[in-house]
């Protein structure tokens, strides 16, 4: 280990003479090939050296981390930017949690790709009789980012639907519905999950559906099977082409089938994310041919 610090940091030899490593580089020199890393990878070479830290931080290297249409972000931050931020500072903004619609919503970038994330909480969805106390209740819970989601005892019309206006910037992404078949609750410091509601979900399954502006359109299908646990529901995915461009989403999940009640599940959520990325446990939805 030792033979190997002293190669990269350029310590005395043996014979009294300095020895060249990767610490005597020009720091312009690793800032480029820096710029080929991702941002996990360019925080942890920066522990290397002094110099691998200085690149580290050069805006040659953060300025083609940051999304094209940052600008866009930073005002929906309540930022505008005015030149005074460096490109490291822009990027670290953008990897925080930034609300929208009054807390309702959140997005951030995603450390590792530079992509937009985006949560979509219950409050703006629109949940078929979510307000009638009959039927449903408002549990608070520190397994939601929100802190309270809405909890279905029972029901013959199940329905969630949901639309947004977004710039997102250029690449693939996933949409999906985060549901919790079940009440958890914690007692004595244990995490607890009641089963008493939950009836009807495999009977029927639920219908996903995700539409874009761009004309695309996605329509798959999921029977409701793992209590006790928070599950992504895959929807769909949608390509978007140019970051400067307003797009409009559109997605549902729907089991309305009223020869019978269903109940049990907690409604948390939508996410979107990367494509290649997966955030937790996901169920991949199957596909319904158009």
């Amino acid at each position: 280990m030792g033979a190997g610090v002293s190669s990269i940091m350029g310590l005395i030899g043996d014979a009294g003479r300095r020895k060249t490593g990767l610490g005597d580089l020009p720091e312009d020199c690793v800032a480029l090939v820096l710029t080929h890393l991702d941002p996990v990878e360019i925080c942890r070479v920066a522990r290397l050296s002094r110099t691998f830290r200085g690149a580290a931080s050069a805006n040659l290297v953060w300025e083609t981390k940051v999304p094209r249409n940052y600008r866009y972000l930073l005002a929906l931050a309540s930022e505008e930017y005015n030149g005074s931020l460096l490109w490291k500072e822009i990027y670290a903004r953008l990897c925080r949690p930034i609300p929208l619609n009054g807390g309702t919503q959140e997005f951030w970038l995603e450390k590792t790709s530079g992509q937009i994330c985006m949560s979509i909480s219950s409050k703006a969805l629109m949940i078929a009789g979510v307000n009638d106390h009959r039927y449903w209740k408002h549990i608070p819970t520190n397994e939601s980012r929100f802190g309270i989601v809405p909890y279905l005892e029972q029901t013959w019309w199940f329905e969630v639907i949901g639309e947004i206006d977004f710039c997102f910037p250029a690449g693939t992404y996933s949409l999906f519905f985060r549901f919790h078949l079940g009440r958890p609750y914690r007692r004595l410091g244990r995490r607890i999950c009641t089963s008493k509601h939950i009836h009807g979900w495999e009977i029927k399954p639920i219908k996903f559906q995700l539409s874009t502006s761009y004309g695309q359109l996605t329509r798959s299908k999921c029977y409701l099977d793992k209590p006790g646990r928070w599950i992504l529901y895959h929807a769909g995915d949608f390509v978007v082409d140019d970051s400067d461009e307003l797009m409009n989403l559109k997605f549902s999940a729907k089991q309305v089938d009223c020869t019978h009640t269903k109940g049990g599940l907690c409604v948390d959520s939508v996410l979107i994310c990367p494509k290649e990325f997966r955030p937790g446990r996901v169920c991949i939805c199957d596909k319904i041919a158009e």
